[in-house]
């Protein structure tokens, strides 16, 4: 499912960092329905041609680009084919790639390298993309989406690594918004916490059924879906957000907000 809610992103170019799965896809697909040109980079080749066969489907295309974001020369290169594929500027740049697995990288992990690659991933490439498209950006007088986490500001035992990506996220989100301000260019976050993105996922599985307890915890009476993430990023890309810069969106269903002793 898609947000209800299409606004018309015709003549828009948006590039999605992995976009082939997950929230990611979700992004991709409401994106597409929106009229957007949408670029989508992913590490997972399958995963991504998967993706252009759904959009297929719907009568949609898009422009795919396996791009490592753990390998600056190849972050190098996506970003010089964006350029070639936005001639008139980039409209929206969505930072949704990250090692999603929490406990990658821990005090207790005996791998000392695992810590510096979810940084690479998560942190350094948005990062560096962002730097390397910002004349892009400004010509299509266009803004900026990072996806971090509500693992930014809470934490369970051993997710180090990607808690201080995603806080580091959230840090980057205000330090862009002030660097590119005076250039028209909005930066923002969104920081999901749970989102059940079970049928968003390579292979296409169908949906996951949650006991009612997962989704009662929720203040909102249900766990989150990528739709919800998708909405934001519509209402953060269009001129309703215009006075909207260096904020970070918690889309949690209320949990972050509930007091929990056991």
């Amino acid at each position: 499912m898609t947000p209800a809610y299409q606004p018309d992103f015709s003549g828009a170019t948006v590039l999605i960092t992995g976009g082939a799965a997950g929230i990611g896809r979700c992004l991709t697909l409401s994106f597409a329905q929106a009229g957007a040109q949408v670029i989508l980079a992913d590490r997972d080749q399958e995963a991504g041609e998967e993706t252009l066969a759904i959009l297929s489907e719907q009568g949609l295309q898009a422009h795919f680009i396996q791009t490592d974001l753990s390998d600056q020369a190849q972050i190098v290169q996506l970003a010089q084919q964006t350029r070639a594929l936005a001639p008139s500027g980039l409209s929206i740049l969505i930072h949704n790639a990250a090692i999603a697995n929490a406990h990658s990288a821990n005090l207790f992990s005996e791998d000392p390298a695992a810590f510096d690659q979810v940084l690479a991933v998560n942190l350094a490439a948005p990062f560096h993309l962002t730097r390397l498209l910002k004349e892009s950006l400004v010509q299509a007088g266009g803004c900026v989406i990072d996806l971090a986490s509500t693992r930014a500001y809470q934490s369970e035992p051993q997710s180090e690594g990607y808690a201080a990506s995603k806080g580091g996220m959230v840090a980057l989100t205000h330090a862009m918004a002030i660097s590119l301000g005076e250039q028209g260019i909005r930066v923002n976050a969104i920081a999901p916490g749970w989102i059940d993105t079970t049928e968003w996922q390579k292979g296409r599985p169908g949906p996951a059924h949650w006991p009612d307890e997962e989704h009662r915890q929720h203040p909102a009476g249900r766990i989150g879906r990528p739709a919800d993430i998708a909405a934001a990023c519509f209402f953060l890309a269009s001129p309703d957000a215009g006075f909207i810069t260096g904020q970070t969106l918690v889309i949690d269903g209320g949990m972050s907000r509930k007091m929990i002793y056991r």
